[in-house]
């Protein structure tokens, strides 16, 4: 691995950074993409941006460097521009992790407007489509080469030559009552995985999706939450270890997903959450 971009990389508690530190510290330079305007939004607030780009370049072995870049990724190019600029930070880009989320402003069935549906589509799951189309054309995509019920055929591939990283949830573990827009813009990329994966690999790109589980990211903390966590903490009393993910738990996985060891995993929608769906 030698250069990747991890989107939704705004707050030091989230996966995104975790991923990027992750990434760094193994040797590769990183590109991130933050939005902070969304993280004021919420309950947990958005950290200081400068502040967590100098934090990430502590921690990057010699040689891999850090670029950065505010983007909206609804915006109509964002997506495709971000890729193509993530591109210029060494002259290659290997390694596609779309993390970004929206959070917030979400509701039961009885709630949903067109605009709501909308934004949450286009920031989950339009933007993550987008960017991988993107990447893949930075490996010889081309648009028009595929019809309905057609089946790749190429030569035999030596090795894989780029990696995507979806995240999806927990939406099928369970209901999620009142987060009808983001389990639907999430389901929507756990359901396409298989396809696009199969695509993919005709350029020779690994793409495989993560369910990292109730990964707390500041939403689970008293100071920062706008819910009760009663019931929440007696349920994460009952789990097989007694807590809920840490961002470093997916981004272990990722880690190594993207590594020569894990190249023989291709397509899957993979479950990391410490068995907490079990209980």
């Amino acid at each position: 691995m030698h250069t990747a971009l991890v989107t939704g990389v705004s707050r030091r508690r989230g996966i995104g950074f975790a991923v990027a530190r992750r990434f760094l510290e193994d040797g590769a330079s990183v590109f991130i993409q933050h939005h902070r305007p969304h993280d004021l939004d919420q309950p947990w607030g958005g950290d200081d941006i400068d502040a967590l780009v100098g934090e990430l370049r502590s921690f990057a072995a010699p040689g891999a460097v850090v670029g950065e870049a505010g983007v909206d990724l609804r915006a109509p190019g964002a997506p495709e521009a971000l890729v193509a600029e993530a591109a210029t930070l060494t002259g290659t880009l290997d390694v596609l992790v779309c993390n970004q989320a929206k959070s917030g402003d979400d509701g039961s069935i009885h709630d949903m407007t067109a605009a709501r549906l909308t934004a949450f589509w286009e920031a989950n799951t339009r933007a993550t489509l987008l960017m991988t189309s993107a990447f893949a054309a930075l490996y010889g995509g081309v648009a028009g080469g595929a019809r309905p019920g057609d089946r790749g055929s190429r030569a035999p591939l030596a090795g894989p030559v780029g990696r995507v990283i979806w995240l999806t949830s927990g939406q099928g573990d369970g209901a999620m009552r009142g987060e009808v827009a983001y389990a639907a813009s999430k389901a929507a990329l756990s359901g396409v995985t298989a396809t696009v994966a199969a695509e993919l690999l005709e350029l020779g790109i690994i793409l495989n999706t993560i369910n990292p589980g109730p990964v707390n990211t500041g939403y689970l903390d008293s100071d920062s939450t706008d819910r009760d966590l009663g019931p929440i903490d007696e349920w994460r009393a009952r789990t097989p270890f007694g807590r809920f993910g840490e961002p470093a738990d997916p981004a272990r996985l990722i880690s190594w997903l993207c590594s020569d060891e894990g190249a023989w995993v291709v397509g899957q929608v993979l479950k990391s959450d410490g068995g907490l769906s079990l209980y």
